[in-house]
């Protein structure tokens, strides 16, 4: 499988069958991270297609360099919240199937679920630029100059977006905050 920069250099060369392995190295990562952040399965095909539509279309025509992961990303994240601002609704998907983690005990089962309940509505109230930010970096793994690229943020923006909602997270979940839903 070619790198990055490989399939980069050989799209804006012409080869553009180069772009495949970047659809089959980020098709399924970047559905999962508009899943998260939309919460509706079947927009989240239109909007991953819509993404490597766009990517491969940009992809030809700038001649800056990119990181392409980064890149990929940060349209994926654009094409989220124009579908946001369209529906005027985000549902918020768990991370708990996203993470690694072992099954829970049955008797343990009903605790999650309600513990589950209050993670979303709390991540819910968290302000979305922070959240975006909060899942690249903790969910997708993202470096935070990553997603200052993928954003067109600085570095410092994310990082104090990543700061400050982890605050606020952990100020509304341990009930200091008694805003409703």
């Amino acid at each position: 499988m070619l790198e990055d920069e490989q399939i980069v250099a050989m799209v804006r060369n012409g080869n553009t069958g180069a772009f495949a392995d970047a659809v089959e190295r980020y098709q399924s990562p970047i559905a999962g991270y508009l899943y998260r952040l939309t919460g509706d399965y079947e927009a989240v095909r239109d909007l991953t297609q819509d993404t490597f539509v766009q990517a491969f279309k940009s992809l030809i025509k700038t001649k800056t360099d990119i990181l392409l992961r980064a890149w990929l990303y940060g349209i994926a994240t654009n094409k989220a919240l124009q579908y946001r601002r369209r529906k005027r609704i985000l549902k918020f998907v768990s991370l708990d199937k996203y993470l690694k983690t072992d099954p829970p005990d049955r008797d343990d089962q009903a605790d999650r679920v309600g513990e589950k309940i209050m993670v979303e509505a709390t991540l819910l109230k968290i302000p979305e630029e922070q959240r975006v930010c909060m899942l690249l970096h903790f969910v997708e793994g993202f470096k935070y100059r990553e997603i200052a690229k993928a954003l067109g943020i600085s570095e410092d923006a994310v990082r104090m977006r990543v700061t400050r909602g982890s605050q606020e997270f952990r100020r509304r979940y341990t009930g200091s905050e008694t805003d409703e839903l």
